[in-house]
Parts: structure tokens; C-alpha cells; sequence
């Protein structure tokens, strides 16, 4: 049983990694388009990296890179809670 949990929190974390990647990418396009607080809603790594992001001080490439780094963490710890809600509550579910 433990390798069927431990299959099963990998798989969660891999869809929460790529949900955090897909939420970011369309996020970025559409955000001067549409107001901070519904960007904030599903891809809330682009503020927090907005906001943690050094402007000055270092080159371009490592200021990018750690947004990105920042940017997708955030929004897949972000899912992986939705995630891992919905996955608790159905197997809540089932087990009754």
C-alpha cells in the first residue's frame, strides 16, 4: 500500500507542476489585459514573483530565471493543495 500512496503523490505532484506551468503561460499574456485580483485567482505565482523579484542588481537572465523558478513552484503548490483537496474529499467519498 505505501507504493500505491507514493505513486499516487507523484502523479498529484507532476499535474500540479504542469498546471502551475500551463496557468503561468496564459497568465503572462492576458495580464495587462485583465485586473490583478483575477490573474492573482488562478496563477498566483506571477504576483508573488512580481512582487519578490529583484529590478536591479543582477543581469537579466538571473532575474528571469528565478521569477520563473518562483513563478512555477508557487503555482503548483498552489494546485497541488486544490488538487490534493478534491483527491481527499473523493476518496472521503468513496470509502462511505
Amino acid at each position: 500500500m505505501p507504493q500505491h500512496k507514493l505513486f499516487g503523490f507523484l502523479l498529484l505532484a507532476g499535474v500540479s507542476l504542469v498546471a502551475g506551468f500551463l496557468a503561468l503561460a496564459v497568465a503572462v499574456p492576458i495580464e495587462p489585459q485583465v485586473v490583478a485580483p483575477v490573474i492573482g485567482l488562478f496563477s498566483p505565482g506571477l504576483k508573488l514573483a512580481e512582487f519578490v523579484t529583484p529590478e536591479t542588481g543582477k543581469s537579466f537572465a538571473w532575474t528571469f530565471g528565478w521569477f520563473l523558478r518562483i513563478a512555477i513552484l508557487t503555482n503548483a503548490a498552489f494546485y497541488f493543495a486544490i488538487f490534493s483537496f478534491f483527491v481527499h474529499v473523493a476518496d472521503r467519498r468513496r470509502s462511505k
